[in-house]
This record gives structure tokens, C-alpha cells and sequence, in this order.
């Protein structure tokens, strides 16, 4: 399955680009230059220290900006309830119609969305939602199966959460990455609307086909 998923990736990647040079990149020229700098014996301590401040600190700083507030608006929508029903429930009920169009459901599309600082947690919030937790939840394979099948997930959810996690929008430091690369916040929810539009195509067409034909 990770195979054909690695597959399915690298066909859609080559169908995009196909697609944008026919039309919205159709007549701009594309070059590549790559200049090799002169060798020199490495010294240990600048790699070191170059590799902290550009790779590390970079990184991090960049996902402090968005993590810490994504951090707060999940603690507050499952800590805060209206009623018996948590802001974090609630949202994902008014999600649900808009998921199953796409063979997911509320909680999924919530759980996408609130990831947003880093795909590491999409899983976790899911969990968290269905379990009723007010925390990030992780679970063996197991045991988040059987949560998942408690909660309606069939084959078709399965792979229609596949596909959407293969293509959507990237996390938020690729993102504020590309602001920095291209200046333009116009590229940059280009980059976001992309492969969300088509993540939710291609879930679109095989929850069609699967109740078509099934």
C-alpha cells in the first residue's frame, strides 16, 4: 500500500505539472542553475554551529509562530463546552455534511484543518475527538482501529483519508518556507489550494464511484 500510495504521488506530481505548464504556466521559461562552491576541508565547529542557527532555530522559531497559537485554539475548543458538547464536537458535527461528500467525515476534515502546525497531529486530534478527550490522544494500531470502526470508518474512509493526507495543504513552516522563497503570499496559497483542490477531487470521485457502482 505505501508503495502504490509513493506511486500515486509521484503520477500526480507529474500530472499537475503537466497541467500548469498547458495552462496558467504556459509560456514562462523554466531554467535551472546549479554553481558548485570551491571544496574545502570541512571545520566541525562552523557546520555545527551554522547547522543550529540555519536548520534547527529556523525551524523551530518558524513553528513556535503557528504552533503555539493552533496550540491554545484546540485546548480552548476541547475544553470549552456548550451545554454537554464541547466547542471541538460541535465543530465537527457542522463539518460532517461537507466530510461525507468526500467519504470522511466531520471529524476528519476538523482534524485536517486544526493540523495545520504539523501533520504529525492530525491523528492525535482525531483520536481525541472521538474519544471525548481533552488532550491529544495516541494509540497502538490496535486499539485506534477499534475506535475508528466504532465511529463508522469503512475501507472507502480509509482510503479517502489516504489520499486527502497524500494531497493537502503542506504544514505551516513549508508554508511560511515558501513565503520566505517567493515573496508572494499569492504563491504561497497557490501552493496551499493546489493539492488541497485536488486531495479533495480525486476523494470526491472514488466516494462517487464507490456508491455508484457498490
Amino acid at each position: 500500500m505505501l508503495t502504490g500510495v509513493i506511486a500515486l504521488g509521484a503520477v500526480i506530481t507529474f500530472l499537475t505539472s503537466k497541467l500548469l505548464s498547458k495552462t496558467v504556466l504556459r509560456g514562462v521559461a523554466a531554467s535551472f542553475a546549479l554553481e558548485l562552491p570551491p571544496y574545502r576541508q570541512p571545520q566541525i565547529g562552523k557546520v555545527l554551529i551554522r547547522s543550529l542557527l540555519d536548520r534547527t532555530v529556523f525551524v523551530l522559531g518558524r513553528a513556535v509562530t503557528v504552533a503555539a497559537p493552533a496550540g491554545l485554539v484546540i485546548w480552548l475548543l476541547a475544553n470549552i463546552s456548550v451545554g454537554d458538547t464541547s466547542l471541538l464536537s460541535m465543530c465537527a458535527e457542522f463539518l460532517d455534511p461537507f466530510g461525507r461528500v468526500f467519504g470522511m467525515d466531520g471529524v476528519i476534515i476538523l482534524a485536517f484543518i486544526l493540523g495545520f502546525p504539523a501533520n504529525e497531529i492530525v491523528l492525535p486530534i482525531m483520536m481525541m475527538i472521538y474519544t471525548g478527550q481533552t488532550t491529544l490522544t495516541e494509540a497502538g494500531s490496535g486499539a485506534m482501529a477499534e475506535i475508528f470502526a466504532a465511529n463508522g470508518w469503512t475501507g472507502l474512509t480509509a482510503i479517502c483519508v489516504i489520499i486527502f493526507m497524500l494531497c493537502h495543504f503542506p504544514c505551516s513552516t513549508t508554508c511560511l518556507t515558501i513565503k520566505k522563497e517567493t515573496g508572494s503570499w499569492k504563491q504561497t496559497g497557490l501552493a496551499m489550494a493546489l493539492p488541497t483542490v485536488t486531495g479533495l477531487l480525486l476523494c470526491a470521485v472514488i466516494n462517487g464511484a464507490y456508491h455508484l457502482f457498490i
